[in-house]
């Protein structure tokens, strides 16, 4: 196995380079920075337009599919509830057993 000098044992056999002592990576410019803010700065514009746009639900839309949810909810619970009831109720008659 060929080895270079520069490495360390441990780094010439993996391959990898030596990690290098600043880890936090070459510094951001402040162009760079500047350029983070503005597009950050037009990300939050844009997201105020868009809520500007969007069509709210009236109290009364808003209560009425509020309840809606809560009955369907409560009705796939019973359904449920029902199911479970009925193939308790057939695998105990067909294992002969008693619930």
């Amino acid at each position: 196995m060929k080895t270079n000098p520069s490495r360390s044992d441990a780094s010439a056999r993996s391959g990898s380079p030596r990690p290098s002592a600043n880890r936090s990576g070459p510094a951001r410019s402040a162009a760079t920075r500047a350029a983070a803010r503005v597009n950050a700065r037009d990300y939050v514009q844009g997201v105020i337009a868009e809520m500007r746009r969007v069509t709210w639900p009236s109290r009364e839309e808003w209560v009425g599919a509020t309840m809606l949810t809560i009955a369907l909810v409560v009705g796939v619970g019973v359904f449920t509830y029902l199911c479970d009831l009925l193939f308790g109720w057939i695998f105990s008659f067909l294992t002969g057993g008693s619930r």
